[in-house]
């Protein structure tokens, strides 16, 4: 999987890589945990100025689409239907756990309701 940007005269550049990385994010094309080039190299990549990226990637981040990790990079972040496959592939695996811990279909649905009271406050 690799992140596809074109730039055309169509809109703003920050606006075209913002749509584009969202779109590929949320279409599950960049899977969730995906590193991001750095704003510099793709701005390299793309001849635009690396604040035009910079601002992309704020407004990315506000968006919930991409998250920072500091020196570690940026990443796609879990969200829509990106969360939504993350949530249910835990969800197998959870599944799976209680099985091999002979636990019934009551009990593990049990835990994850005492997990969601104690998470949600319920």
């Amino acid at each position: 999987m690799t992140l596809k940007i074109h730039i055309d005269d169509s809109a703003a550049p920050y606006e075209q890589v913002r749509a584009q990385i969202s779109e590929q994010a949320r279409s599950g094309a960049l899977p969730v945990g995906y590193r991001l080039p750095t704003v510099r190299g793709l701005a390299e990549s793309l001849g635009l100025a690396a604040n035009t990226v910079a601002k992309a990637y704020r407004a990315l981040e506000s968006d919930g689409v991409i998250e920072t990790r500091g020196r570690n990079g940026t990443f796609v972040a879990a969200a829509g239907p990106a969360a939504e496959r993350e949530l249910a592939s835990a969800a197998a695996a959870y599944v799976e756990r209680a099985r091999r811990l002979g636990l019934t279909e009551g009990d593990a649905l049990a835990a994850v309701r005492d997990a969601l009271r104690a998470a949600y406050g319920e």
